[in-house]
Order: structure tokens, then C-alpha cells, then sequence
């Protein structure tokens, strides 16, 4: 029997979202200790290497230039200042560094430096990951003959609310992302944003779209809204709070995510200065092995080292040790796949 599903229907995953709480907490566990080490959480960090100015208008985004969140726009960073927080970075403990630029697509005259980036990270032994808005094929290639292990770029939400969130690029657009990565040889990390005012139908849309792709991402993000003043959704949930996802609706999401995507990395990621130590607590249990440390999320506040520590230390969780990511998803050109 295949360890993974790419045939997973709606009403499936709809009758996994509707399951009791502590049933569906308990089998997402199941599948998450058969397939990765029970108290091990991957310790990544991220950076914007770019910031502001990006002339998509993603309701929830602060970096977009029709927002009003008083986010200034600034050029890619120096390579060299990159690679000295890729260091800052590792010294923390963390094994990943995801890089961030605020661009609708990168142009060609930015991908030297990329490149650049990409392998001097790669060389501190580091795993390394980045989103930079579309990609054509060529650029994908580029950026795998430099050794990147993963390429995030979310699809966000279901495909039936993603026009109420984005109207500058299609859901059509980032699924032909996710193919030029995907036939490039790089790791494909892609999930979504919960809490945009979105139904539950619209979160099994959203798990649907990940977990019946042809070869699942290796890195499946589920990010709580971080509502930021100045921006569509930020605005809105201001002044319709009842929108805004609950916690246990949340760790739902997670633990499906986890039953359908059994292999993936499933990634703790924005919205945990949030949460209480109990919600968090509930979804490693439901099977997130990944969050991100520091104290800042591209331009959101994040829950910070510390905190992390103190938390891992009161729930008994370490740190990630060994390749359990490219153990368990492995698809550059060089190594064999794991499925």
C-alpha cells in the first residue's frame, strides 16, 4: 500500500475536518509518529531580503504596495549581509534559512545574486528555502543547479475564496509555479493563510488543492492570519473580529493536513505570538513538526527564541536532529526520491 494519497476526494477530507476533535487529534498523531520522530520540531528561520514595494495585492499582506501599513519599500539585500544572518541564524540553532523578496517574479539581472545567496548559505550546511513570487522554468532551473532544497509559494487558501483574497494572479498562476519547481528538481513547499474570514469548505478546498497534486509538497506551511492595520484583511477582521479562525478550528486544520500529507513537513508558521502554550501544544500534538524562531516573521512579530526554549522545555520537545526533511521528501536531481 503507497504511503501517500494523491486521490483524496473533498467529502473525505470534509468528513476528517468534521470528525470529534480528540478522534481526529488522535489519528493525525498516528500518522504523524509513523512517519517522523514524535518529539523532534524543526527549528527554521526566516528573512526578508527584500521588502515592500510588491505591486500584487494580497489582502492579507503588508509588503503590498496598496496597502497603507506604512511598510517602507527597500532593494535586495548585499549578499554578504545575507549570509551573515544565515550565520546569526544557525548559531541560534536553526537547520533551515528561508529568504523572502517582495516581488511579483524575480527579474533575470536579480537571479546572479540569488544564485549567489543560495549556495552561500547552503554552504554553512544550512537547508535552504526561498519565495519569491512566480517563477518562469529557466529562473526554476537556475535556482536548482544552485542547490536550493526548497521553494515556497503558497496557494493560500481554497480555490473557490481565493479571488475574494487576490485578484493580480490567478490560483491557475501559482499552480504553474509550484509545476516549474517541481519539474526543475527542487522541494516544493506550499500551503496557506487560515483566519481570512474563509468557511471550513473553503479549508477543505485549500487541504484538497496540496494533498491531490500529483507528487505532495515536501513543506505544507499553515500560517494564522497576523491581521496588520492598512491592509484589506487586516482592516476587516478589525472590524469583524468574529471572522477570525479559534484555535481548536486551527489544530483541525493541522491534524488534517498531517493525516493527508503523511510525508510533509507540516510547519507551525505565522499567528504563534498568538497563541497560548496549550494551542501550540495541541498542534505537534496533531502532528506540525517545523516552526519558525526569532522574533520577527518577514515584517510580523514572531514569538521569539526564548519563548520557543522555554516552551520546548515544558513540553519536552528538542530540536530536529539529523535530514529528516530530505529523508522523508527528497526530490532534487541529485538525491533519489523517497516516494
Amino acid at each position: 500500500m503507497p504511503l501517500t494519497r494523491d486521490d483524496w476526494t473533498r467529502e473525505e477530507i470534509a468528513a476528517l475536518f468534521d470528525l470529534p476533535f480528540t478522534e481526529l487529534v488522535f489519528r493525525a498523531a498516528e500518522v504523524h509518529r509513523a512517519h517522523h520522530p514524535a518529539d523532534e520540531v524543526q527549528l527554521c528561520t526566516l528573512l526578508s531580503i527584500k521588502t515592500g514595494g510588491c505591486p500584487e495585492d494580497c489582502g492579507y499582506c503588508s509588503q503590498s504596495a496598496h496597502a497603507d501599513s506604512e511598510v517602507e519599500a527597500t532593494k535586495l539585500m548585499d549578499v554578504r549581509a545575507v549570509l551573515q544572518r544565515a550565520a546569526q541564524a544557525k548559531d541560534a540553532g536553526s537547520q533551515r534559512f528561508c529568504m523572502g523578496a517582495a516581488w511579483r517574479n524575480p527579474k533575470d539581472r536579480d537571479m546572479p545574486k540569488i544564485v549567489e545567496i543560495v549556495k552561500g548559505v547552503r554552504a554553512m550546511g544550512m537547508e535552504t528555502c526561498m519565495t519569491l513570487g512566480m517563477l518562469t522554468p529557466a529562473q526554476a532551473e537556475l535556482l536548482a543547479e544552485a542547490g536550493l532544497d526548497y521553494y515556497n509559494h503558497n496557494v493560500d487558501t481554497g480555490p473557490e475564496y481565493y479571488e475574494r483574497v487576490i485578484s493580480t494572479r490567478t490560483y491557475e498562476d501559482r499552480l504553474t509555479t509550484l509545476d516549474n519547481v517541481r519539474q526543475a528538481g527542487i522541494n516544493v513547499c506550499s500551503g496557506g493563510i487560515v483566519g481570512m474570514g474563509e468557511t471550513r469548505e473553503d479549508r477543505v478546498g485549500f487541504i484538497h488543492t496540496l494533498a491531490t497534486l500529483e507528487r505532495h509538497p515536501e513543506s505544507v506551511p499553515v500560517n494564522a492570519l497576523v491581521p496588520v492595520k492598512g491592509t484589506p484583511l487586516g482592516d476587516m477582521l478589525a472590524d469583524t473580529p468574529l471572522a477570525k479562525i479559534d484555535d481548536i478550528e486551527f489544530v483541525r486544520t493541522v491534524a488534517v493536513a498531517r493525516i493527508t500529507m503523511p510525508l510533509s513537513m507540516v510547519r507551525l508558521s505565522a499567528g504563534r505570538e498568538s497563541m497560548s502554550d496549550a494551542t501550540q501544544a495541541l498542534c505537534f500534538m496533531a502532528g506540525a513538526n517545523s516552526i519558525f524562531t526569532g522574533d520577527k516573521l518577514l515584517t510580523a512579530p514572531n514569538a521569539g527564541d526564548d519563548e520557543d526554549a522555554a516552551l520546548f522545555s515544558r513540553l519536552g520537545l528538542k530540536p530536529l536532529t539529523g535530514e529528516e526533511p530530505m529523508r522523508q521528501g527528497a526530490c532534487r536531481k541529485d538525491r533519489v526520491p523517497a516516494e
